[in-house]
C-alpha cells in the first residue's frame, strides 16, 4: 500500500499577514504564540506533509497571499494549485475591517476569497471548505459575536457569486463552515480540530468504538487526540454525565498537556502518560495507538485506578487494527 494513496491536499489560503504560516507553525511545527513574530512572509507556496491517523498524510499548502501570487494561482497555476483538493483553508484578517482600515480593503479579501472558491468548484468541486476569522482577539469581547455573525454572512453570499463566477451546472452548491480564530486562545485548537476531523476516514466507526470504549470503561468522557499536535480528533461522554458547561474544555485541554510536553522536552524528557486527580475526579492521559493519546475522566472512585489503566492497554489494540483498517480503506475510496 503506498502512502502517496492516502494524502489529502489542504490548501492554506488568505491574504498577505493574514495570518495563515503562524497558525500553521503553533498547530504542526510546535510553535508558541508570541515567537511567530518572528516569521517573515510566505513567498509562494510553502510545502509540508504532516502524518496523522494510521497512513493518512495531509499535503499542506501554504500559499503566499501577495497579490501578484495569487494572480498566478488563478491564471496560469489553476490547474496546479486547484486541482485534487480535500480541504481549502481561508484565512480573513479581521483588521483589514473598518474602522481599522478602509472598506476596500476588506473587499478586496471578500473579492479574492469568491475567485479562490469558483477555481477550486471548477477544479475540485468535492472539496471541503474552511473560513477562520482570524485575530478576533482584536476585537473587543463584547462586540465579537456580532461582528463574526456579520463576517459569515458576508462570506456566504460570496459563495453565490462564486458559483456564478465559476460556471458550475446550476444544481450545484458549496457549503462552507466558519470559525472565529486566534492564536492567543483555544479557538485555534477548535477550528484546527474540526478540520482534521473531517479528514479522518471511517470517523463514525472510531466514534463507536470511543462511545464503547467509554461504556466498559464506566468513564464519565473519553478523549482521543492526535499524537504529535494534540488535537482532538473526538470524544465520547456517557449519557447519564450531565454535559460540561465548558464548551472548549477539550482544547483548552490539548493546548495545556502540549505545552507540557514541549516543556519536558526541552529538558531532554518525554511524556508518555499523566495521572490528575482531586476531590472530585481522576484523569488518566496515556499512549494510546502509534498516532494517538487518549484521556480517561472518572468521576467514580470506586473503580480501581489499576482497572483503568488495564482497560487502556486493552483496548489499544483494537484501536490500532481499527485505525489501520480504515487507512485501507481510504486509500482506495
Amino acid at each position: 500500500m503506498s502512502s502517496e494513496q492516502l494524502k489529502r491536499k489542504v490548501l492554506l489560503m488568505g491574504q498577505a499577514h493574514s495570518g495563515k504560516t503562524s497558525m500553521r507553525s503553533i498547530i504542526f511545527a510546535h510553535w508558541v504564540a508570541r515567537d511567530t513574530r518572528k516569521l517573515g512572509p510566505t513567498t509562494e507556496v510553502e510545502y509540508s506533509h504532516v502524518r496523522f491517523l494510521g497512513n493518512l498524510v495531509l499535503n499542506l499548502w501554504d500559499c503566499g497571499g501577495q497579490v501578484s501570487f495569487v494572480k498566478n494561482y488563478l491564471s496560469t497555476q489553476e490547474k496546479h494549485v486547484f486541482s485534487n483538493v480535500a480541504v481549502l483553508i481561508y484565512v480573513f484578517d479581521i483588521e483589514m475591517r473598518p474602522p481599522m482600515h478602509s472598506d476596500e480593503e476588506w473587499q478586496n479579501q471578500l473579492i479574492a476569497f469568491k475567485r479562490c472558491l469558483a477555481s477550486l468548484l471548477r477544479n475540485s468541486p468535492n472539496a471541503k471548505v474552511f473560513c477562520l476569522v482570524h485575530k478576533m482577539d482584536v476585537i473587543a469581547f463584547d462586540r465579537r459575536a456580532d461582528i463574526y455573525t456579520e463576517c459569515k454572512q458576508q462570506l456566504e453570499e460570496q459563495v453565490e457569486e462564486a458559483l456564478q463566477l465559476a460556471d458550475v451546472p446550476a444544481h450545484s452548491t458549496q457549503k462552507i463552515t466558519c470559525y472565529p480564530t486566534s492564536i492567543w486562545d483555544e479557538s485555534l485548537y477548535r477550528a484546527w480540530s474540526m478540520i482534521v476531523y473531517s479528514l479522518v476516514p471511517q470517523i463514525e466507526t472510531l466514534q463507536q468504538l470511543t462511545d464503547t470504549f467509554c461504556s466498559l470503561c464506566q468513564a464519565d468522557e473519553v478523549v482521543l487526540f492526535e499524537r504529535q499536535t494534540f488535537l482532538t480528533i473526538l470524544n465520547s461522554r456517557r449519557p447519564s454525565i450531565p454535559a460540561h458547561p465548558d464548551d472548549h474544555r477539550h482544547e483548552k485541554i490539548s493546548n495545556i498537556i502540549k505545552q507540557f510536553k514541549l516543556t519536558a522536552f526541552r529538558q531532554g524528557s518525554q511524556v508518555q502518560s499523566m495521572e490528575v486527580t482531586n476531590s472530585r475526579f481522576a484523569a488518566f492521559v496515556d499512549q494510546f495507538t502509534s498516532n494517538t493519546y487518549v484521556m480517561v475522566v472518572l468521576s467514580d472512585k470506586t473503580i480501581p485506578r489499576a482497572a483503568t489503566k488495564i482497560n487502556i492497554a486493552l483496548a489499544r489494540q483494537k484501536f490500532e487494527q481499527l485505525i489501520e483498517t480504515s487507512s485501507e480503506l481510504a486509500s482506495v475510496m
